[in-house]
């Protein structure tokens, strides 16, 4: 792999380090600063590693037309509304965010953005940001790739929109500037996503074609899809995060409230645990456990020159007396000397 690992903040992304998590503020703030600021102390109580911001406003974007091209028909929870309409009411504002960069490193937490033309880029880099996340509709701006790629700092790709030549082209153009430091995010576009779209076996697929660091952006409900990305190899996992979905918003509907963010990352945490290292070693509670295994033992007293049968000698558990892969081997041999119901059978007892 180009890069094995990647830093963010103090974070190091990949092979053997924990899954990186995102909580996706978005809309979520519902234009109440106070709320944004609750936001990310409750992403820090969740367990979030990191809270992602997007950096834009309805101008930069896209531009006020209500004509036939501008207005939301793609079967969206937006459909009826115009691109302006849409994110004059999702966007975050400018002048918050150095603030909200502050607030999330004050509590240990990274925070990064998304941005959507070039004057953003030039914020984030005046704020100091450590990462850029490249949306799943710019995947193909190649000029913004190819600045953001320019920086030198880790390239956050999702992939929701992606036909394959997007995904080539887009790692192609941050590698021609010199750029490794690549986490392609498996997205599906759909907001929520049906379980049967989100197709995750794409993630190590994805890191073995493009020989990068790959993980989940999930619009899919609860958490199943993104513990279960973990383990198939995600290093990062990006979620919508909200206070309430009651609370509505843009986003609200399919985003994580805070105790389901922390069930989610507890579980995470639980199958990194488990998923551990390829091996047959066991551990010393199992060694012992092995005396719970079967092994031969004479079932019936014998006495001295007496044939082992089907009768007095059995595979039984507990696992003290010889391996039950001997028991024909043993089978119409004579006992040695008298044996006593229960002893566990070993080859000194056979003549």
């Amino acid at each position: 792999m180009n890069q094995d690992k990647i830093k963010i903040g103090n974070r190091l992304i990949g092979e053997g380090e924990p899954a990186y998590i995102v909580a996706e503020m978005s809309a979520n703030h519902l234009q109440d600063y106070d709320r944004a600021e609750a936001i990310i102390r409750a992403a820090k109580e969740a367990g979030a590693d990191a809270v992602k911001l997007q950096t834009y406003t309805a101008d930069t974007i896209t531009m006020d037309c209500d004509n036939e091209y501008f207005r939301i028909t793609q079967g969206t929870i937006w459909d009826g509304m115009t691109c302006y309409e849409l994110f004059k009411e999702a966007y975050t504002p400018w002048e918050w965010q150095p603030k909200l960069v502050k607030l999330a490193n004050e509590l240990g937490m990274d925070c990064f953005s998304a941005p959507f033309d070039f004057t953003a880029v030039d914020f984030m880099e005046e704020m100091g940001m450590p990462a850029y996340k490249i949306a799943s509709p710019e995947i193909w701006d190649i000029p913004l790739i190819r600045k953001v790629a320019k920086l030198g700092k880790p390239v956050i790709m999702a992939t929701g929109l992606a036909y394959l030549e997007d995904i080539e082209r887009a790692v192609r153009t941050c590698r021609e500037e010199g750029n490794e430091q690549i986490i392609l995010l498996k997205c599906t576009a759909t907001y929520p996503t049906p379980y049967e779209d989100m197709n995750i076996k794409v993630i190590p697929h994805m890191a073995e074609a493009f020989d990068c660091l790959t993980g989940l952006s999930d619009h899919s409900m609860g958490s199943a899809v993104a513990v279960a990305s973990v383990a198939l190899g995600a290093r990062m996992v990006e979620k919508h995060f909200t206070l309430s979905r009651a609370d509505g918003g843009p986003d609200g509907s399919f985003s994580m409230e805070p105790a389901e963010f922390k069930q989610m990352v507890d579980e995470i945490r639980m199958v990194e645990k488990a998923l551990g290292k390829v091996t047959y070693r066991l551990t010393e509670k199992q060694e012992r456990s092995r005396e719970e295994g079967r092994s031969l033992f004479v079932t019936e007293d014998m006495k001295k020159g007496e044939v082992f049968t089907e009768k007095n000698l059995r595979s039984i558990r507990p696992a003290f007396g010889m391996a039950p892969r001997h028991y024909e081997e043993v089978l119409g041999k004579r006992a040695r000397c008298d044996i006593a119901r229960g002893t566990p059978m070993e080859w000194k007892y056979v003549e």
